[in-house]
């Protein structure tokens, strides 16, 4: 719909009565900073001539639309587990905002602390291992429509010029296919504007308490090149975050620069069809690890550096449009993934006959294709989506150890190939005004041919299978205020090769997870929320990376488990533009089948905290010319365990985060001011870091110290 343009000084409520003056529409105010466009409504006609339909449209809240889901639907609807988290002026031009961000404000999403690049994500309880093994992640990260990493850990993509993230929770086999275990955590971009030239430019610097000083800029472009029809949107960031680890004389040790660049050409060639044409990347370096030795201390003594390297490109291609009464869309994407890690090998080599001093290197090479075709509509009252997808990933590890007297040692290779191919629907069907169906199933073939060994002694192997993986939900609403869910889904994970206990290759079983979940939505006033939801797992054959006794990480089949989890969150608008927002999380994630070998003193899966409780409250108000907004929180994340082995378990957890920010604009300048750690907290994050001295030391990845970031941002 093309609108007259409104230009003068004229209030919100002004401009949008101008704007959409002989549309149809109308603009309400559903907030401080707030407005909802709606049809005007229509005459009702009177008892008498005809029954009045049942209301189901809520016009106290802003609609929120999810598209992970592969078509667009209003969160409110969505009969499953989902977290939206739209980012405000200050995570959208600061390099420094990442995964940590959202996770922070996510209940149920867990990350593991080895630190920016490192990291692993999980969901729903879905935790196999926090060890950086090969085995393909329970969570996919994706970018618009392209997966970025199928068994890498997290790339950290900082959140520049993002619009929102969305987080599917549980498994989501039916519309993103094999490995999907633990849910999607989805970055949707800002799409180039096709008419407004706009630039914005940012500058920012952090301290830490006992650290360095770090420093940040980012530069956002908005260029129409033929109006209506192309627009070039440009990014580029970079970031150097302060160190805060001290290694003997070195101090500030583990300082991270992370730069990043992306550009997407919009085109609109006529019609409703739009194309874009994104390119990334993204380069992030930390110079040293960030374990200690000691609870509490954030230092160590001398030894050698352990650097980690985190480098993703990627090019992709959306294009869309109407095909008659059909919504086409076509997506591909093609991601190039390097991670390097470097571990002090000094102790717990020994074995291996390489004199010292000693380096282990951990180098991995990925490449994911990620391909889709679907098309979505409706038939009567039935809506329908239905789609193609392939998907190609390759991975290649090496460990070897290398000194200064020889050359590198390889001490064991990894390649594999996986292709998914898949065919998958879903479709929606209301039974009644108040109570809808939607049923949806993916038909898979997954092919994987890995390779195994050492260069000159290799095994090669492969895996097949073709499967169903179903999902089916249904949903009622009671009032125009609350909907309640009740959904089944499920996913599997392809097995692979891994050295058994006895050093020989052996096949791994591929693991399924269903999931039963229920939940509860309702508006509140004021356009506030609340939400509940519990579910219950069911995991066979779970693949769990774990470290062998060469201090290698292996890939084990660990048993079968179950997962019990309930999570309450929360956004209640108070008196004169307060808001109070927050969430809990309750966690069981037990082995109920051990084919570990041995008996085990507790059965809980490792990298689940038990519990996490977060709360925030926040105020808007104007400041003469400017608009202030006020935000303190504090969250509780409870305890965790690293490792079904005794001899090898850690406890992390029972962490304190404390943190404050304050926002202003005013014309054209934006001024952000945060604060992290508040409280000083120095209690272990994680209970991993060097895989070679695990089994000897006690190792504990502290808080980050107290820190305070300003940032000041100007728009043109």
């Amino acid at each position: 719909m093309r609108t007259g343009r409104a230009k003068g000084k004229l209030t919100i409520a002004e401009a949008l009565d101008r704007l959409l003056a002989g549309t149809g529409y109308l603009a309400l105010q559903v907030g401080p900073r707030a407005w909802r466009i709606e049809r005007q409504p229509t005459p009702t006609p009177s008892p008498a001539s005809a029954p009045s339909p049942v209301q189901l449209d809520v016009v106290d809240t802003t609609p929120i639309v999810v598209t992970a889901t592969k078509q667009p639907l209003a969160y409110f609807d969505l009969p499953m587990a989902v977290s939206v988290v739209p980012l405000g002026e200050r995570d959208s031009h600061d390099p420094t905002a990442a995964t940590a961000t959202v996770a922070a404000a996510t209940d149920g999403m867990a990350l593991t602390g080895q630190g920016p690049g490192r990291n692993r994500i999980f969901l729903h309880g879905v935790a196999d291992s926090p060890f950086p093994g090969s085995s393909q992640s329970t969570v996919a990260v994706v970018l618009d429509e392209a997966r970025l990493t199928y068994s890498a850990p997290d790339p950290d993509i900082r959140l520049i010029d993002m619009e929102r993230v969305e987080v599917l929770k549980g498994p989501q086999g039916s519309l993103y296919g094999v490995g999907v275990l633990g849910g999607i955590y989805r970055l949707v971009t800002r799409a180039p504007d096709l008419e407004d030239t706009r630039a914005q430019v940012s500058a920012g610097a952090s301290s830490v308490a006992s650290g360095a000083m770090g420093s940040s800029v980012s530069a956002v472009g908005n260029l129409p090149l033929v109006r209506d029809r192309v627009a070039l949107r440009l990014v580029g960031y970079g970031a150097i975050e302060p160190g805060w680890i001290d290694t003997g004389s070195r101090r500030d040790s583990d300082r991270t620069r992370v730069s990043g660049a992306r550009g997407t050409l919009g085109i609109a060639p006529g019609g409703d069809w739009r194309v874009d044409v994104t390119g990334f990347g993204q380069w992030l370096n930390s110079g040293d690890s960030r374990y200690v030795y000691s609870s509490g201390k954030r230092s160590r003594p001398d030894q050698l550096p352990e650097p980690h390297d985190n480098d993703l490109s990627h090019v992709a291609l959306r294009a869309t449009g109407s095909i008659g009464a059909a919504a086409l869309t076509l997506a591909t994407g093609v991601t190039w993934h390097e991670v390097g890690d470097t571990y002090d090998a000094t102790q717990g080599a020994e074995d291996f006959g390489v004199p010292a001093p000693l380096r282990l290197l951990d180098q991995r090479k990925y490449r994911t294709w990620d391909s889709e075709l679907r098309l979505r509509g409706t038939s009567g009252k039935l809506g329908w989506l239905v789609g193609l997808s392939y998907l190609s990933a390759r991975q290649a590890v090496t460990d070897s150890l290398t000194s200064a007297v020889q050359p590198a040692q390889i001490l064991s290779q990894d390649r594999r190939v996986s292709d998914d191919s898949a065919v998958f629907f879903n479709l929606t069907r209301p039974l009644t005004a108040r109570l809808t169906l939607e049923a949806g199933a993916r038909l898979f073939h997954s092919a994987i041919g890995e390779d195994r060994g050492l260069v000159r002694d290799t095994t090669h192997r492969e895996f097949r299978r073709t499967g169903v993986t179903p999902d089916v939900s249904l949903s009622w609403r009671p009032s125009r205020r609350d909907m309640i869910y009740l959904r089944y889904g499920s996913a599997f994970r392809q097995g692979g090769l891994a050295f058994s206990a006895a050093g020989k290759l052996a096949a791994l079983d591929g693991d399924e997870l269903a999931t039963v979940e229920g939940g509860w939505r309702r508006h509140l006033a004021g356009g506030g929320r609340l939400e509940v939801a519990a579910w219950h797992s069911w995991w066979s054959d779970i693949q769990s990376d774990a470290l062998g006794q060469n201090g290698l990480i292996e890939t084990i089949n660990a048993g079968d488990g179950r997962i019990l989890g309930t999570e309450v969150s929360f956004d209640v608008p108070l008196a004169r533009s307060w808001h109070l927002e927050g969430g809990a999380n309750v966690t069981s994630a037990l082995l109920t089948r051990n084919a570990l070998g041995r008996k085990l003193e507790d059965r809980h899966l490792p990298a689940v905290p038990e519990y996490t409780t977060r709360l925030a409250l926040r105020h808007g108000f104007a400041l003469g010319a400017a608009d202030i907004a006020l935000k303190a929180g504090l969250g509780f994340v409870g305890p965790s365990r690293m490792n079904f082995d005794p001899l090898l378990d850690r406890r992390y957890g029972k962490i304190w985060d404390s943190n404050a920010e304050l926002h202003a604009r005013w014309d054209r300048w934006d001024l952000s001011l945060a604060g992290s750690n508040l409280l000083g907290g120095t209690r272990s994050v994680f209970g991993y870091g060097n895989p070679l001295r695990y089994r000897t030391t006690s190792q504990f990845t502290p808080q980050p110290p107290r820190s305070v970031s300003l940032t000041l941002a100007a728009s043109f």
